[in-house]
């Protein structure tokens, strides 16, 4: 099976277009104890400074430095004081965009269930060791397209969860699913 990695280039391009075409790819995680691939089936988009749910509306702090970078960094933060969450960096640096990985499903252990957003940093080592890292094999994080087509017909769009406090921002449609997925957060 032939797959290719995305280079930085193909996350500059807005987190709504990102957001939507990662549903379907394969994010890959190199570890000591091997490589594991997941199907990404679920993503939220993050639109930049004027989108209240996303970090960087507060403006440019530590914390949100990252998004204020150039695309194909990886950007991981911790929610609840508990739980690591997996965001990539798109669009155009200084545009701060960014698309949260909701959920993935195991491409090498069929009964194994999908994985949410907080035990998918868990299971993949993943904290802010690689926070601000380049997307790429150096980060031991990537992402492969390996030619699985998902349809219009077979993409659902909704509100983001979790973001009653953005107001008019909540009700965006800017959460994206594979219809078929055995899990959907």
């Amino acid at each position: 099976m032939r797959r290719n990695k995305l280079r930085s280039n193909w996350f500059a391009r807005p987190a709504l277009l990102v957001a939507s075409d990662l549903v379907g790819k394969i994010l890959v995680r190199s570890l000591p104890s091997g490589v594991f691939r997941y199907r990404i089936t679920e993503t939220e988009a993050y639109c930049g400074v004027k989108d209240l749910a996303c970090h960087a509306s507060k403006g440019r702090t530590k914390r949100t430095e990252v998004m204020f970078g150039s695309a194909g960094r990886i950007y991981v933060y911790l929610i609840y004081g508990m739980y690591y969450c997996l965001n990539f960096v798109t669009a155009q640096t200084e545009k701060a965009e960014a698309v949260l990985i909701r959920a993935v499903e195991p491409l090498f252990i069929t009964n194994q269930k999908p994985i949410g957003p907080g035990k998918l940093c868990r299971v993949l080592l993943i904290d802010k060791t690689l926070n601000n890292k380049i997307i790429g094999q150096t980060s031991g994080l990537w992402v492969e397209d390996d030619g699985y087509v998902v349809t219009p017909k077979q993409l659902g769009k909704s509100a983001r969860r979790g973001i009653i406090y953005a107001q008019k921002y909540a009700l965006k449609p800017w959460r994206f699913y594979l219809k078929s997925s055995l899990f959907v957060s």
